[in-house]
């Protein structure tokens, strides 16, 4: 007796079709699972008896053989439950097998025979709607993976539910698409006019927010860098709906989804502990680290020299490429990372190194070997770098009333769609932020004025800056001219671009 169902597995946010092949033959009484699967995976075998035992079935005697093909790509995880045990009631004769053929199984068994929550729900969802399958998983992941086309979605709660609906006693409907709530109360109340003084900073703050830069910001404790980045989701626009779609996917595999599909950007904020895998991914499953979550969304980085020097060297690749790449012995897997990268640090190591009210023990000593810790090669490719002093008396008693996130994104998204018209009219219909505009791209796209051009070409020859702080530059004026609705790039631009590059 021999039966066959499909699941899939997990490359990163890939995924890939596997055949769980299920046979029972004469012999001792036995329960074997090949196929490359991991302790998760072997362990289904005592979850399945039991499930077996709650809904009052007999389990097969007989040897029975599962195996998981291709049985040379390796399985991970509790989502082959569902699909073994539907294996075994097809080889019964309990579900009719021409039933199966057309649905991807995921799902968990819980020893009461109800079926748990899984990682992956909606990309293994899409899968199938590319596959011309449809879907069934527990009924925690349907609102997840309804989100997927208008393929058919199975979504019980227990093995009893699923039985009966093959059987015609009962009919099981298609979830309903959810939508993630919002990540916390909190974030509801922050607000750009939270922040007392640190005018500077807060233009630079926009500017960053109109093209997609990276920012360092270096200042004394407690002037409020902690602050500006906390807040930047606040003036970013909404997600796109691809944006939303991918970027749920990356939670989904990560485990982190609570309701359904994700619609506000990420704000990531790491402990400078945190372990090279935490940070960039990998792991015993090679889940993607919070430079994928924050993909799409912010990357905050505080007490930046403090993380290891390992873990920010890995930074390097995805900042220019906009991914990331985790490679085992047997495979790479690759996640997104495209997250706004948003770093905070102390002038030096007792922070108040330049602050005339606080003398630093050390003085030049101390910032020489706090900023040693970064390497070159990495600052460099940090679009912009920006000081951040202390806040003036006057301005924490003011009580004059600055810009909300709402008035500041509302000049963001009308300098964006300034951006995304001037590249359609220039032939150019994909949306690029500024930050991602390749060296082709901003001689097309980067208009300078003359006195701007002789004024960047004669601070390039005087400075000797590499060839990627001369395109950083560009980059940055043009999205202060954005900002500004000015097709041309003019030299007040430039000087202003300038000024965010301290390094």
């Amino acid at each position: 007796m021999f039966s066959s169902v499909n699941t899939v597995a997990f490359k990163g946010i890939d995924v890939i079709g596997i055949d769980v092949q299920v046979q029972i033959s004469n012999g001792m009484s036995t329960f074997n699972i090949v196929g490359l699967a991991d302790k998760a995976v072997a362990e289904s075998k005592e979850r399945i008896r039991a499930a077996f035992n709650s809904i009052g079935l007999n389990f097969p005697y007989g040897r029975l053989t599962v195996n998981l093909a291709p049985a040379d790509i390796q399985k991970e995880g509790t989502l082959y439950d569902l699909p073994i045990v539907l294996g075994i009631l097809t080889t019964m004769g309990i579900i009719n097998q021409n039933l199966l053929t057309k649905y991807i199984v995921i799902g968990e068994l819980s020893l009461n025979g109800s079926i748990t929550k899984v990682d992956g729900a909606l990309p293994a969802a899409i899968f199938a709607t590319t596959e011309n399958f449809g879907l069934i998983c527990p009924k925690d992941s349907g609102g997840e993976a309804a989100w997927a086309s208008d393929i058919e979605i199975l979504a019980p709660k227990n093995l009893t539910e699923l039985i009966d609906h093959f059987n015609g006693t009962i009919k099981l409907e298609r979830p309903i698409a959810k939508i993630e709530s919002s990540n916390d109360s909190s974030t509801k109340k922050i607000c750009f006019s939270d922040i007392k003084g640190q005018y500077s900073a807060k233009r630079a703050m926009q500017i960053a927010a109109v093209g997609g830069h990276h920012m360092l910001m270096v200042g004394p404790p407690g002037s409020g860098k902690s602050m500006l980045a906390s807040r930047l989701t606040t003036i970013l626009p909404e997600l796109s709906p691809e944006e939303s779609l991918e970027l749920t996917m990356i939670y989904s595999i990560a485990g982190e989804i609570r309701d359904g599909l994700i619609k506000s950007r990420p704000f990531r904020d790491p402990h400078y502990t945190a372990s090279l895998a935490s940070i960039v991914g990998g792991g015993l499953k090679s889940k993607p680290g919070e430079i994928s979550l924050a993909h799409k969304g912010v990357l905050f980085l505080d007490e930046l020299p403090e993380f290891s020097r390992q873990t920010l060297e890995s930074l390097r690749q995805p900042l220019e490429t906009g991914y990331v790449i985790i490679s085992r012995a047997n495979s790479h897997i690759k996640y997104p990372a495209k997250p706004q990268i948003i770093a905070a640090m102390n002038p030096c190591k007792c922070g108040y190194h330049g602050d005339p009210t606080r003398e630093c023990k050390r003085a030049a000593v101390c910032k020489q070997e706090y900023f040693s810790k970064l390497s070159g090669p990495l600052i460099e490719r940090i679009d912009m770098q920006i000081d951040v002093p202390r806040v003036e008396y006057h301005d924490l008693i003011t009580n004059k009333k600055s810009e909300t996130s709402k008035e500041i994104l509302a000049s963001i998204i009308a300098a964006r769609n300034f951006s995304r018209e001037r590249l359609k009219n220039l032939g150019c219909n994909d949306i690029i932020l500024n930050s991602e505009l390749t060296n082709t791209q901003i001689k097309e796209f980067c208009n300078l004025t003359k006195d701007a051009e002789d004024f960047l070409n004669d601070y390039a020859n005087k400075r000797t800056i590499s060839a990627r702080t001369y395109f950083k530059l560009m980059k940055i004026a043009r999205s202060i001219a954005d900002y500004d609705l000015n097709e041309c790039i003019t030299d007040f631009h430039v000087k202003e671009a300038i000024g965010y590059k301290i390094f």
